[in-house]
């Protein structure tokens, strides 16, 4: 027994070393601020505040709480989580002692000297097996299930992001397309009218036929590109019910309102090196990459022998219903130390793929940190060039709607010709369309900038939302 202590203390001993590497978070070239970042970088970015915070519109609010709570995506996501989280404790399990118990009854038949004789032996043990984590090969294998775990629930905040974007951008795109739908009815109201005063002139022989068939081909034009609108309305909403988690369906929403909806003149984006901690996909990458170094361990573990301990106690007997009263105890205890001879060369591999996954992760990681830093730079420089081409649009929309008043007046008069008119309608009906398209283009960069500093994930929607974006 004393020996078997001292096996014990000298186990426990070198069950401190470890072999391989621990890991350390590569140099990254972080730059000191974003490209096209307008204020000068500080701690504050939009990506701080909670999506209720940035989109206030209520609707949307609730359409966004919905599809948390019932996306696909999401929920299969949560049970990537779960499993992951059951493998932590399997790996966990397997660093503690196995304890298994065995009750048996064997007959035996010999023949002796002309008669059969018949031997049982009744047996009931109770057997620990223990391995000693002398390198920490288990203790870096639950490692690496513990940062596969940190992945899952990564990437499950990942599809959270990717959610709320998604749901936000189709509802602008929503609004905007209903938007359109109304310029175009208002347009095809008016261009019906227009129609009317130029068949009464044609009547009186101020107009020619000419001139009544221009004015039907663009009404009718119109009321192409209403269809057109109706059908991109149809899949958006269908679009946005898969998101919520149901079938195709009407989209209750509200109006594009540019009050509630107004988008802010700053939008701080905070420093680049904090990126690495707000957006969930770098923090997946880089637990794929601590979970690859945890198993590059583990394999060099595998090259360096391995000591289990193991143990019985119980009772043995000649007859199965004396096993428990009268049988004899019977007890054992041993260790086991194995080398690897024959299969050296095979977890010398185990090693080189394992380093070779290493490095896979490692590039990822590099690969998608770069990757984050250009989409914030892009979403930096589309919401600067949007909103500076949605002030041009309004201005543009403010001029043409004098200028067709002007030309109607005209033409009712007999100063204007009918191309003059048909020109400046048909020239004003485009801008206000480009301008809905304008104003929706600088909405969705705010979507995609707040995405892109990896807003959208973090906190719980209150009851009664509040704060300022």
């Amino acid at each position: 027994m004393r020996a078997m202590a001292v096996i014990m203390l000298g186990a426990g001993m070198l069950a401190a070393c470890s072999v391989g590497p621990e890991y350390k978070r590569p140099d990254l070239d972080v730059p000191g601020a974003y490209r096209f970042q307008d204020a000068k970088p500080g701690g504050a970015s939009i990506a701080d505040l909670g999506w209720w915070e940035v989109y206030r519109d209520k609707q949307l609010q609730g359409i966004l709480q919905a599809a948390l709570e019932n996306n696909r995506d999401i929920k299969t996501a949560a049970a990537r989580v779960a499993e992951a989280r059951a493998q932590v404790g399997v790996s966990r399990l397997d660093r503690f002692p196995r304890v298994d118990v065995t009750v048996g009854d064997t007959r035996q038949r010999t023949l002796q000297v002309g008669r059969y004789s018949i031997l049982e032996i009744a047996t009931g043990l109770a057997q620990v097996s223990f391995e000693v984590d002398l390198w920490k090969r288990l203790a870096s294998l639950s490692d690496a299930a513990k940062a596969n775990l940190l992945a899952t629930e990564y990437a499950r905040d990942a599809v959270k992001v990717t959610l709320v974007s998604d749901v936000a951008v189709a509802y602008f795109n929503l609004l905007a397309l209903d938007q359109q739908l109304r310029i175009t009815q208002s347009t095809i109201a008016n261009s019906e009218r227009f129609l009317a005063l130029t068949q009464a002139k044609s009547r009186e022989g101020a107009a020619s036929g000419l001139d009544v068939s221009r004015a039907e081909a663009s009404l009718a034009s119109v009321k192409a590109n209403q269809s057109d609108i109706q059908r991109q309305i149809a899949q958006t909403e269908n679009q946005m019910q898969i998101l919520l988690g149901k079938n195709p369906d009407t989209l209750a929403r509200g109006k594009m309102d540019e009050t509630s909806m107004a988008v802010p003149p700053e939008v701080p984006a905070g420093l680049p090196s904090a990126l690495l901690e707000r957006r969930p996909d770098l923090r997946q990458a880089e637990a794929g990459l601590i979970g690859a170094t945890a198993n590059v361990r583990a394999a060099k573990a595998a090259l360096f022998p391995t000591l289990s301990l193991t143990g019985s106690y119980g009772s043995q007997s000649l007859a199965f219903s004396s096993l428990f009263s009268g049988g004899s105890q019977v007890w054992s205890y041993g260790l086991n130390f194995l080398q690897p001879i024959l299969d050296s060369q095979r977890n010398g591999y185990q090693v080189d793929a394992a380093k070779a996954r290493e490095q896979q992760a490692l590039l990822q990681y590099q690969s998608a940190v770069a990757q984050a830093f250009r989409e914030v730079s892009d979403a930096l420089v589309a919401w600067q060039s949007y909103n500076q081409f949605l002030r041009d649009q309004e201005q543009q929309v403010k001029s043409l709607q004098e200028a067709n008043s002007h030309v109607l007046r005209r033409y009712e008069i007999g100063y204007s010709s009918y191309f003059e008119v048909i020109d400046a309608s048909n020239s004003l009906y485009a801008a206000e369309l480009q301008r809905v398209q304008a104003y929706r283009n600088s909405l969705v960069s705010l979507v995609q900038l707040y995405k892109a500093l990896g807003g959208g994930w973090a906190g719980i929607y209150p009851d009664q939302p509040t704060g300022k974006p």
